[in-house]
């Protein structure tokens, strides 16, 4: 009986850990409302990465049941950061000046910072570090030409490289008023030719390979944009 309550107990921690954790990212993604089921969708294309990669020889002693579910769990922190952006910038209309755009870019070391003050107070915290990773540098390319430190290869996180790909494919999928949706296939040709540039390469294997999947995640969580999105204008 015993075994039974302490079981039911941490259950139940972890369900509230989990509304918590996704209740405070959908308040940070509420200054922008053009990212719609951006959330939820990230989250499911992580997994679908992550338990294809676990299925690999070089990732089976490294993705095991914990790393996929903190993935899905902490995901949607990803853009936690852009709480500190100026309004100015993050909801401006128009294109980003240079200058906006490296304001944008601190999005990333914002996050990082608060995640690390909350690791001071609850070391060791595994949710807590994987967050941080993600949010930190989803940014960055696996050819070093990313943001906010430049990191190249496999010095970015195994996180944030699958990450990297969820998020982008997600904004390209998906419409916004400056332009309409990319189908899957012309987004599936600019995340291949990507590979070992901004991609890592068995990141884009697995996306290759899980194409289906991503389909049926996509036509699950619809939405209709309202606003620009402040780094792809950027970008684009």
């Amino acid at each position: 009986m015993l075994a039974r309550l302490r079981a039911g107990e941490r259950i139940l921690s972890l369900e509230t850990r989990d509304v918590a954790i996704f209740a405070l990212a959908k308040l940070a993604e509420s200054r922008d409302n053009d990212t719609g089921a951006h959330l939820e969708r990230v989250q499911y294309y992580c997994r679908t990465l992550s338990q294809w990669l676990a299925a690999q020889g070089k990732f089976h002693d490294v993705i095991d049941a914990e790393f996929i579910r903190l993935i899905f769990q902490t995901s949607p922190l990803h853009d936690i950061g852009k709480v500190g952006i100026p309004d100015a910038i993050l909801l401006k209309p128009g294109r980003l000046t240079p200058t906006e755009f490296e304001v944008m870019k601190t999005h990333t070391t914002i996050a990082a910072q608060t995640l690390d003050a909350a690791l001071e107070k609850f070391p060791g915290v595994p949710f807590l570090k994987m967050a941080k990773d993600i949010a930190e540098a989803h940014h960055e390319k696996f050819d070093g030409s990313g943001y906010p430190y430049g990191l190249k290869g496999d010095a970015i996180p195994l996180c944030a490289r699958i990450m990297s790909v969820a998020d982008v494919y997600d904004a390209l999928i998906s419409k916004r008023v400056y332009k309409d949706a990319f189908t899957h296939d012309a987004t599936q040709s600019i995340i291949e030719e990507g590979r070992g540039k901004h991609f890592a390469p068995d990141i884009v294997d697995a996306f290759a390979a899980c194409g289906d999947k991503f389909l049926e995640i996509r036509q699950r969580f619809v939405d209709e944009p309202k606003h620009v999105e402040p780094e792809l204008r950027q970008k684009g």
